[in-house]
C-alpha cells in the first residue's frame, strides 16, 4: 500500500446529514429485496476467524516482493484455494520493468569509516523475523550509484520544506539529504531531492511520528524500533514506468530509463537508529520551528561536521524485466454476464505482510468462500463477480494498472463497480470511503454486519460511537485521490468505487515485523476484523450483483460535490481574479442534485410497481454513463493518464487528496485563462452527468 496508507486511521469528508433509520433494500423491488436480504444474512455468517487466521499464516510466511520466487507462491496458494471453493480461476501475467537492488550500502565517512547495518534482524518472539532472509533496505525505483558527500537534514522533504532552506540559504546541490518518513509520499520526497539537486537521498522513520514517541516498540508493543525500516516505491506514477499509458503486453513499445518518470539518486531507508548515526553530529544551519525529531539530541541542518557514502546496486542492465501475476476467481452471472462487480487487494508487501496486504487478501478469499458456498446453496448472482488478487501494488499500482490498461474497452462498458481492500485489519476501528454514489450503500450494509464481541451492535452503530458522529450526520468517508488498485478503475476511467476497513495503532508499515506474530498479539489477535472485512465484502458483491437498479446514489454525490465549492471560490479570490467565479460548477451541480432528487423518487416508484426487464437494462446503461461523463479522455493536463475530474492524488504531496484537480491545478498554475476554461469544461461535464441522470429516469417509464 503506497499514498494510500493514512486512509484507514483517519477518514477526511464532509459530513452529510441523512437519515439514520434502517431503509428498505434501494435498487430492488419489495419481492426480491425480501430474498436479497435473507440471502445477504446467510452469507454473512459464513466468513470464519480461525479460517482467517490459517490464511493469513501461510500467506505472511515470509517476504513476498513482487518479481520473486516468494510472490510467485502467494499467486499459488491463493488460486489453490479458489479452486478448492470450486470457483473458475485465472492468471494474468504481465512483463514490468522493475529493477530490484542486489546490493544496499551505507557508510557514516571520517577518518575510520563505518559502515551502517541496515538490517531490521530476528525477533525471538517472531519466528518469521528468523525464518527467511530479509528483504533489502528497498526504495522500489530507486537510482543506482556510488555517492560520497556532506549530510543535510530536509525534515520531511517537503515542497516547502526546500523552500525554508532556500530563505536560509542553504543549497542541498551535491549533498545527501536525510529526510524523515511523513506527510507526503515518499515518492515527491524523491522527486525534491533530486530536483534541488541532491546526490542521495536516505529516508528514514523518526521515533517522534511511530517509534517510541508514540508507543511501546516491538517486541513489547505494536511500533516501530530502533532498527526497524519502512520500504517503499519511489515512482510517482502508476503502472509499468515503461509503458505509461498502456498495458506490459508482449511486443509493448518500451521507453528507454531517461525518458522514464522515475528517480535517477540512490533512495535509500534506513532506522531511525542509524539515522541517529548520521544526524548526531551534524552542525551548522539554524534549526527551523517544527523541525526537531524525537530522537534524544539536538537536531542541525547541516551541511558540516558528518559526510556518509551511499552506495545502491541494481540489476538494471541484467534483469530488469520482471514477470508479475494477476489472480482472478470468477462466479458468472446468470443474466447480465457482462456487468462485472469486483472486488481487488493486492498480494504483493515487502515484507511478511500480514496487514499489508495479507488482511485484505483474506478478506477476499473468505468474501470469496462465503459467495461461492451461498451459489451452491441456490443463490444466482445475475451479474458477474469478480475476486481479484493484484500483484507489484507495492511498487506503484502496477498489477492492477496493467490490468485496467489491458482490459479498457470491456471495463469501461461493464464495470459497475469496483470495492478495494488494502489494509482490511489491522485494529478495530472501522472506516471507508470512495466515490459519494457508493457511501450510502457501504452505510447500509454496515449496519447488516455484526461489529465482533459486541452482541447487537453493527459495525455501522460502532462505527459512529468511535467517530464521534453527532446526531444528525453520517461518518466522514475518505476520497478516492489515489495510491491504492482502486486508482485505475475510478481515476482513469470513472468506475464507481468503495473501500472499507478495519484500522488501529501500530508502526510496522513496510518492515520485516508486519508479521503474523504481530498481527496475532496486536493488530487482531482473534481475526475477527479479517472475518468482519469479509462479510462486508460478500454483501456488497451480492448486493450490486442483483440489484435490480444498481443503487448509486446522485443526490449524495452531488450534495458532495457542492461541499467542494466555497474552497474554489476563495481560491479564486486568493489568486485576485476577481472576474472569475465558481458559479457555473455551483449551478451544474445543482441542476444534477435536482435531477437525482427526481430519479430517485421515479426508481422507487416503477421499483414499487414492478419494472420491467427491458426497462431496468435501459435504467441501468444510463447510470453507468454518469460518473464516466466527469472524465476526459486527454485527462488532466499535469498527467494525462488521471481521467477523473473529481478526485485525484495531489502532485505535490501524494498523500492529500484533491478535489476537482483539472480546475484547482489550473488556480495553482496562475493562468487564468486556463482556470476559466477549466471552470466552464467542469460544469459541462456535471451537465453530462446530469443527461444521463435524467435518461435512466426516463428509461423507468413503462
Amino acid at each position: 500500500m503506497m499514498r494510500r496508507f493514512a486512509l484507514l486511521l483517519a477518514f477526511i469528508g464532509a459530513p452529510l446529514t441523512m437519515p439514520l433509520v434502517a431503509q428498505s433494500v434501494v435498487g430492488y423491488t419489495p419481492a426480491n429485496a425480501d430474498r436479497q436480504k435473507a440471502a445477504e444474512q446467510a452469507a454473512i455468517a459464513r466468513p470464519d476467524p480461525s479460517r482467517a487466521s490459517v490464511m493469513s499464516k501461510a500467506l505472511s510466511d515470509g517476504p513476498h516482493v513482487a518479481g520473486t520466487a516468494g510472490q510467485a507462491r502467494t499467486r499459488d496458494y491463493v488460486i489453490a484455494q479458489m479452486k478448492a471453493m470450486g470457483i473458475e480461476t485465472d492468471v494474468k501475467q504481465y512483463d514490468i520493468w522493475m529493477p530490484h537492488p542486489t546490493s544496499v550500502q551505507v557508510w557514516r565517512m571520517g577518518k575510520t569509516p563505518k559502515a551502517l547495518n541496515l538490517k531490521e534482524g530476528p525477533v525471538a518472539s517472531d519466528p518469521t523475523s528468523s525464518k527467511y532472509p530479509e528483504t533489502l533496505p528497498i526504495n522500489g525505483y530507486s537510482g543506482s550509484g556510488d555517492v560520497t558527500a556532506e549530510i543535510i537534514y530536509v525534515n520531511y522533504g517537503l515542497i516547502e520544506d526546500y523552500a525554508t532552506l532556500d530563505s536560509l540559504g542553504i543549497s542541498v546541490t551535491g549533498k545527501i539529504v536525510m529526510a524523515r518518513y511523513g506527510r507526503s509520499y515518499r515518492g515527491i520526497k524523491a522527486r525534491e531531492a533530486e530536483k534541488h539537486g541532491a546526490k542521495a537521498l536516505l529516508i528514514y522513520s523518526d521515533p517522534q511520528d511511530d517509534g517510541y514517541g508514540v508507543g511501546d516498540v516491538y517486541p513489547e508493543g505494536a511500533y516501530r524500533p530502533s532498527h526497524g525500516i519502512q520500504r517503499g516505491s519511489v515512482m510517482n506514477g502508476d503502472g509499468d514506468p515503461s509503458t505509461p499509458g498502456y498495458a506490459s503486453v508482449k511486443g509493448a513499445p518500451r521507453l528507454a530509463l531517461d525518458k522514464m518518470d522515475v528517480p535517477h539518486i540512490p533512495v535509500v531507508p534506513i532506522s531511525y537508529g542509524n539515522a541517529g548515526e548520521l544526524l548526531r553530529d551534524v552542525r551548522g544551519g539554524v534549526l527551523p520551528r517544527g523541525w526537531q525529531g524525537g530522537l534524544p539530541f539536538r537536531y542541525h541542518v547541516g551541511p558540516g561536521s558528518v559526510t556518509a557514502r551511499v552506495k545502491v546496486v541494481t540489476d538494471t542492465a541484467t534483469k530488469a524485466i520482471k514477470p508479475i501475476w494477476d489472480t482472478f476467481g470468477t462466479i458468472r452471472g446468470t443474466e447480465l454476464p457482462d456487468e462485472l462487480v469486483i472486488v481487488g487487494g493486492h498480494r504483493d508487501a515487502w515484507g511478511p505482510g500480514a496487514a499489508d496486504n495479507v488482511s485484505g487478501t483474506v478478506s477476499i478469499l473468505e468474501a470469496a468462500r462465503a459467495v461461492a458456498e451461498q451459489v451452491k446453496a441456490g443463490w444466482k448472482p445475475k451479474r458477474t463477480l469478480v475476486f481479484a488478487t493484484w500483484d507489484a501494488e507495492e511498487w506503484g499500482v502496477i498489477g492492477s494498472t496493467e490490468y485496467v490498461e489491458d482490459d479498457t474497452l470491456r471495463l469501461a462498458k461493464g464495470a459497475v463497480a469496483y470495492f478495494n481492500q488494502d489494509v482490511s485489519a489491522q485494529g478495530g476501528s472501522f472506516g471507508g470511503g470512495g466515490s459519494p454514489s457508493l457511501r450510502p450503500l457501504l452505510r447500509d450494509v454496515a449496519r447488516t454486519v455484526p461489529y465482533p464481541g459486541k452482541p447487537g451492535t453493527s459495525v455501522y452503530a460502532m462505527w459512529r460511537t468511535m467517530s464521534h458522529t453527532p446526531d444528525g450526520q453520517e461518518p466522514s468517508m475518505g476520497d478516492p485521490g489515489g495510491g491504492s488498485d482502486f486508482a485505475p478503475f475510478y481515476n482513469h476511467l470513472g468506475i464507481p468505487i468503495a473501500e472499507w476497513g478495519f484500522g488501529g495503532g501500530g508502526g510496522v508499515y513496510h518492515s520485516l515485523y508486519d508479521s503474523y506474530a504481530w498481527m496475532s498479539t496486536f493488530g487482531d489477535p482473534g481475526f475477527n476484523f479479517h472475518a468482519t472485512s469479509a462479510r462486508m465484502a460478500a454483501a456488497l458483491m451480492m448486493r450490486m450483483a442483483n440489484a435490480d437498479v444498481l443503487p448509486y446514489d446522485y443526490v449524495e454525490f452531488a450534495r458532495t460535490m457542492q461541499t467542494y465549492v466555497p474552497a474554489v471560490q476563495m481560491a479564486l479570490g486568493a489568486a485576485g481574479w476577481k472576474t472569475l467565479s465558481a458559479s457555473p460548477i455551483a449551478e451544474a451541480v445543482g441542476r444534477m442534485e435536482q435531477a437525482a432528487l427526481a430519479y430517485n423518487t421515479a426508481r422507487d416508484n416503477a421499483l414499487a410497481a414492478g419494472l420491467s426487464a427491458t426497462a431496468a437494462k435501459n435504467t441501468n446503461d444510463a447510470l453507468l454513463k454518469v460518473e464516466r461523463a466527469l472524465t476526459r479522455p486527454e485527462g488532466l493536463k499535469t498527467r494525462p493518464w488521471f481521467r477523473n475530474l473529481i478526485y485525484v492524488a495531489d502532485e505535490n504531496n501524494g498523500y492529500a487528496n484533491m478535489v476537482f484537480p483539472s480546475v484547482n491545478e489550473a488556480i495553482r498554475s496562475g493562468d487564468q485563462a486556463l482556470t476559466q476554461r477549466e471552470i466552464l469544461d467542469l460544469a459541462k461535464r456535471f451537465d453530462a452527468a446530469t443527461a444521463a441522470v435524467d435518461a435512466a429516469r426516463s428509461a423507468l417509464k413503462p
